[in-house]
């Protein structure tokens, strides 16, 4: 009873039994009572493992950064590690014979910081430090191609990387010179801003010196027409006043022809009334004077006949001797011819 053993595995450690050099049970999570002085146990754990780093590394242009990250990895193939390293148990069973197991992260580590060398040494120091996700893909893609890793059966789970900075020296140089880029751009943006704000109002100034140039062009565009339209009106004018003229010209040419057909016709007129009159008289100048005398009394009023006859007394005044005409028979006289 003092050489037997009991061993009871954890479902995530594969264990392998041998008894004099061949394998007599093997699996994951076993439980066994064994012989201890002929037995050997092999325990691999294939639970995932975490591997934190931090490796200083030079860059293309010979400055140095530190790449942060962390691992994780797992033991796929028990088989080929623990042919390959020694994974086996003391004769208690409660810890390893050797240091292998605690190997086994730095050998990892090892082959992560060779992909990690060589990738960084192709970078500057701005690529680097701004290739965290180019990096975990390079490196991803090169330790699931190793061939040192297939061969231990290990297989990688997960990397992330969660700094790559420079020497402090370098990160305050880089501060600086980052701090004098953002000023020159804030500078930039200013200056831009200002440019923008002179090219609007130029722009706006220029709208406005269109407009005004429009306007004017319409003002005189319109001024023209007003002239022109006067122009039009004051030509209509002129040819309604000459036709004006041509017609009062026409007109007084019309009212001469008839003023020289009136005073031709007055002319005949009083031509033939002067020959009228001259035949007259000479008609009258044969008559005997009492006659025509008699003739012109004739049916003349008795007031006149008296007034012809004292005319005709006052005319031989001189062969009278003497007349007395009373107020009672010129009473009489006119009484008569009123009657």
């Amino acid at each position: 009873m003092i050489n037997i053993g009991y061993y009871k595995a954890e479902p995530t450690t594969y264990v392998f039994r041998y008894r004099k050099g061949a394998i007599k049970q093997e699996g994951k999570g076993l439980s066994f009572v064994y012989f201890e002085p002929g037995t050997t146990l092999v325990a691999v754990p294939m639970a995932t493992q975490e591997a934190p780093f931090i490796l200083k590394e030079t860059t293309a242009d010979y400055q140095e950064v530190t790449v942060q990250g962390q691992m994780v990895f797992r033991i796929n193939d028990p088989e080929k590690i623990s042919s390959m390293m020694n994974f086996s148990l003391n004769q208690s069973a409660n810890g390893y014979v050797s240091d292998d197991p605690e190997k086994l992260i730095n050998r990892v580590l090892n082959i992560a910081q060779v992909i990690v060398r060589a990738e960084v040494q192709s970078y500057t120091l701005q690529e680097a430090l701004a290739a965290t996700r180019k990096l975990v893909s390079a490196v991803q893609k090169e330790m699931t191609n190793s061939v040192v890793l297939e061969t231990l059966g290990i297989e990688l789970v997960d990397l992330s990387i969660q700094a790559i900075r420079p020497a402090p020296e370098t990160a305050r140089a880089l501060e600086t010179a980052a701090r004098e880029e953002l000023l020159r751009e804030a500078d930039e943006a200013v200056y831009a801003r200002r440019k923008s704000a002179i090219e609007q109002e130029r722009t706006i100034k220029e709208s406005e010196l269109r407009t005004e140039l429009a306007l004017e062009v319409k003002k005189r565009e319109i001024s023209e027409s007003k002239i022109e339209a006067e122009r039009v009106m004051e030509e209509k004018r002129r040819e309604i006043q000459q036709e004006q003229m041509v017609a009062n010209v026409e007109l007084e040419t019309k009212r001469k022809e008839l003023v020289d057909l009136a005073t031709e016709n007055e002319k005949k007129q009083g031509e033939a009334k002067a020959y009228t009159i001259e035949k007259m008289m000479l008609a009258l100048s044969k008559l005997d004077a009492s006659l025509v005398e008699a003739i012109a009394n004739s049916g003349m009023e008795p007031d006149r006949i008296i007034a012809q006859a004292f005319k005709g007394l006052a005319v031989n005044a001189d062969k009278i001797g003497q007349l007395n005409i009373t107020p009672d028979l010129l009473g009489s006289l006119l009484q008569r011819s009123e009657s």
